[in-house]
């Protein structure tokens, strides 16, 4: 019955990376138009806004979406599993976008202090690129040393903190906070970063978190032989050996248990 369940739980919809790509999915459909939308409307204000640093803005904004782009990728074990060499060239296309995007970030956040925005939103930028990096380089070292699970566990974090520039947008958004000026949007990206890497470990150590194999077997009927041994306190158990024969041997002080065991003499 364990087993039936595991498999079950293993193949359901609801495991947390179908659940954490339907979020990715919707973040996306939100930020695009509402955050984005300048992109294909020439005349729309903010190009005035991003005229400053808009050649550093172009390989920032190119290499952060194809890390959010392909990142999910890496999560897929059929494609890891099938397409190996595949799975390799997204890897290392999604470790050169992060090494790309965040220093190009953070100094574009420091270029910003110029038109008037606070140090503290530049160190709030500066963090943010420090720890994807961090992330995606740990989990760089553990692939080239060989250590796929840690790998894994490291590329989460990394995507995690990723994930801080659709949840602040979104965040924002939702809320109308993005209205209220650069300390609400630099609350709001704190906030994302400092939960990024908790986020990651609950979704790694989700199946963890369950119910434990024994609590389960505890809350299931017992199949007949474990009924049978509950009974019985250690079952008896029988050769069909001709020249052997079986002997009592009293288990216990109080005679609660009764064992059988081979003689070794040869029976008359």
């Amino acid at each position: 019955m364990l087993t039936i369940l595991t498999a079950l739980k293993q193949s359901s919809w609801l495991r947390p990376k179908y659940l954490l790509f339907a979020a990715i999915g919707l973040m996306l459909i939100y930020v695009i138009p509402h955050d984005e939308s300048f992109l294909v409307h020439p005349k729309d204000p903010l190009w005035q806004h991003y005229e400053p640093f808009k050649w550093w803005l172009l390989p920032h904004g190119i290499a952060g979406a194809c890390a959010l782009l392909l990142g999910p990728m890496q999560f897929s074990d059929r494609l890891r599993k099938r397409f190996r060499q595949l799975h390799r060239v997204v890897g290392r296309i999604y470790v050169a976008g992060v090494f790309v995007a965040a220093p190009l970030g953070s100094y574009i956040q420091y270029f910003k202090e110029r038109m008037g925005e606070p140090r503290s939103f530049s160190i709030a930028g500066a963090a943010d690129a420090a720890l994807w990096m961090t992330t995606t380089g740990i989990a760089m070292v553990f692939i080239l040393k060989g250590e796929v699970q840690e790998h894994r566990q490291w590329m989460t974090r990394s995507f995690a903190v990723a994930l801080v520039f659709l949840e602040g947008r979104v965040i924002g958004g939702v809320t109308g906070w993005e209205n209220l000026g650069t300390q609400a949007n630099e609350t709001i990206v704190w906030l994302c970063l400092a939960f990024s890497i908790l986020s990651a470990d609950l979704v790694l150590h989700w199946h963890q978190l369950g119910p434990s194999s024994s609590m389960v077997r505890r809350r299931w009927p017992a199949s007949p032989e474990g009924m049978l041994e509950a009974a019985l306190g250690n079952p008896a158990t029988f050769a069909c050996s001709p020249g052997r024969e079986f002997r009592k041997v009293e288990g216990a002080p109080n005679g609660s248990s009764t064992t059988w065991r081979h003689s070794d003499q040869q029976s008359s």
